[in-house]
């Protein structure tokens, strides 16, 4: 008999979710506008805090492209962006047909690693093309180095596009990420810490901004009382029912991170014991992940020759998901011609690194089974 699958993160659902739906039914608000989603909006906004301003788009992806844009990124711009990350941190840039600078993780966080960031800078200015924005990633939900980040962008001037699409949840020192750089972006894509089916949000600290983000997101429509444009527009807007299952998914997302940091804590405690495997893990007190996945690195030295991909076949063997970590960008065929600055970092993660079952909704048996393998393989 086929044992029932442990995903890498499914949804979560609170039950609240489907009075929201509901009640769009009932008001016959199946639109991407409505009650949903501005009661949505502005349930992140108090959530976030920082007085930002929040637009539900169908997607981080969508959120990404629009902040972009609100940046002014144009044609043959250079944007910089963290190569450690999901293909849709890039992939906006070249929606622009500008042109994507990649940086090298550093190993604490494994985000944008600073010395790279300032030499890539430095570099690109010599050669006449100073950087237009900065795409920087919360990567599997833990903080960036924020301070030394922020400090080479307001050194050189560049905005920071923050993408807290993992992050949601997460903060540093105290600030919820998604309200650090000049514009933010969240996912509630279905594998999220909260999800609305599909869907995303761009955060803005500037009213007028979020205000031109959904103009955009709503096919550009000048105010007129016939359908006329004067700029390029995009169907982005999110839907009123797949807001009002954000608006239940908003009671439990304090729950949901928590489970997730539990999840986090049953890994430390597996393979404390193990040497050669590493669970990632906040550097110091000030950062505040919600740990969307846990993940670990394998050293095979250490291990007998047991190496992620081993672990990962054990696991799969049981019919339980895990993923190696993100194939970084500058060694995606897609983006292997553009530019990168940085040593070997993001590359040996990716190549000792596995992502491992983090769901909130992961229960005792689960985790039992996951134990199994582990105790099986390496002992």
């Amino acid at each position: 008999m086929t044992k029932s699958k442990i995903w890498l993160s499914s949804p979560h659902m609170g039950g609240t979710e489907q009075k929201y739906v509901k009640e769009a039914f009932d008001s016959n608000w199946i639109a991407p506008l409505g009650p949903n989603v501005n009661g949505f909006e502005n349930d992140i906004e108090k959530y976030l805090g920082q007085d930002v301003h929040v637009g539900a788009l169908s997607s981080g992806t969508a959120a990404i492209h629009l902040g972009l844009i609100l940046l002014g990124v144009k044609d043959g711009d250079e944007v910089i962006c963290q190569s450690m990350t999901f293909s849709a941190s890039a992939n906006p840039i070249t929606y622009l047909k500008a042109i994507p600078i990649f940086i090298d993780s550093e190993p604490e966080t494994w985000n944008l690693c600073p010395v790279a960031l300032e030499n890539a800078i430095q570099d690109r200015i010599l050669k006449g093309k100073k950087p237009k924005a900065i795409i920087a990633v919360h990567l599997y939900g833990m903080p960036y180095k924020i301070d030394e980040i922020h400090d080479i962008a307001k050194k050189y001037d560049i905005p920071i596009l923050e993408d807290s699409a993992e992050a949601l949840g997460s903060y540093y020192k105290n600030q919820k990420c998604g309200t650090f750089g000049e514009i933010g972006i969240l996912s509630f894509n279905g594998n999220k810490i909260i999800t609305t089916s599909g869907g995303g949000a761009i955060v803005t600290k500037i009213k007028a901004q979020k205000d031109k983000a959904v103009f955009y997101s709503t096919q550009s429509r000048d105010d007129a009382p016939h359908y006329q444009h004067s700029e390029i527009g995009y169907n982005y807007r999110m839907s009123n029912i797949c807001a009002g299952i954000g608006r239940g998914q908003m009671e439990v997302l304090d729950d949901h991170v928590n489970l997730r940091r539990k999840m986090h804590e049953f890994y430390l405690n597996l393979f404390e014991s193990i040497p050669g495997v590493k669970v990632f893990t906040a550097p110091n007190e000030d950062y505040f992940s919600n740990y969307w996945l846990s993940a670990i690195t394998i050293d095979s030295k250490l291990t007998n020759g047991i190496d992620s991909e081993k672990l990962r076949l054990a696991f799969e063997s049981e019919n339980i998901e895990t993923r190696p970590l993100w194939k970084p960008m500058h060694l995606q065929p897609v983006f292997e011609k553009y530019p990168y600055y940085g040593e070997m970092v993001a590359k040996k993660l990716f190549e000792n690194g596995l992502c491992l079952p983090s769901g909130s909704n992961t229960t005792d048996v689960e985790k039992e089974r996951i134990m199994n393998v582990i105790q099986r393989l390496f002992t």
